[in-house]
């Protein structure tokens, strides 16, 4: 058992090697690498934020509050990318450590880590929303009467808005199966999908290797 146990690592190893050694050899002849990945989760983010709203929101869509959230998407999107690039290097360095860990178990244990950046994930997306929102409330709105359902920016503290999304977060935690809450829910899972993105890789590469290693075990 602890030598197919071993053979499965090696699969693992070699084909998280291949992967790192090809993303490597595309950075290095890449011009302005970090400048395009960044662009690239600005993109996600942006994408990932309308989608939420389309699917979880759909009202705003054609609602009086669309131009508001039009605002707030710049600074979501700019924002998550930073976290996004960032998360990205991270795994890259954690990746490198694995591979050049000797055990399995410490191989496991560095690739372990990556599990944090989803948790951090989760608070950085009320971080987000927090410092957005606070950012938008500074822009001249039309100064037109505001409609019944529309929602009438004012200027806000920092700590209001975190202390408003906090009161959602806590809201979900203590009734997740709430109408407004699970909206919430899914909408924070489809903003922070996109910082997980380099993690999901790596677990990809791990099924991966497992599927040809019990091939290979058939055969």
């Amino acid at each position: 058992m602890q030598k197919n146990d071993a053979v499965y690592f090696d699969i693992w190893r070699e084909d998280l090697s291949l992967i790192l050694e090809r993303f490597q050899t595309w950075r290095f002849n890449t011009r302005f690498y970090f400048l395009k990945v960044f662009i690239f989760f600005v993109f996600i983010n942006d994408l990932a934020y309308w989608f939420a709203i389309a699917t979880a929101f759909p009202e705003i869509i054609s609602g009086a509050d669309l131009t508001h959230y039009s605002k707030v998407q710049i600074p979501v999107a700019i924002l998550g990318g930073m976290f996004d690039s960032l998360s990205l290097y991270i795994t890259l360095l954690v990746v490198r450590n694995a591979l050049r860990s000797r055990s399995n178990f410490s191989y496991i244990s560095h690739l372990s880590i990556d599990a944090l950046i989803a948790i951090a994930a989760t608070f950085w997306v009320l971080f987000v929303f927090s410092i957005s929102a606070w950012i938008v409330s500074f822009i001249p709105s039309d100064p037109k009467p505001v409609a019944k359902n529309e929602i009438k920016i004012e200027v806000q503290s920092l700590s209001d808005r975190e202390k408003l999304y906090e009161g959602r977060v806590v809201a979900a935690i203590n009734n997740p199966t709430g109408d407004d809450e699970m909206k919430n829910i899914y909408f924070g899972l489809v903003m922070g999908f996109s910082a997980i993105i380099p993690t999901a890789v790596h677990i990809s590469c791990a099924l991966f290797s497992l599927r040809l290693f019990l091939h290979g075990e058939k055969t």
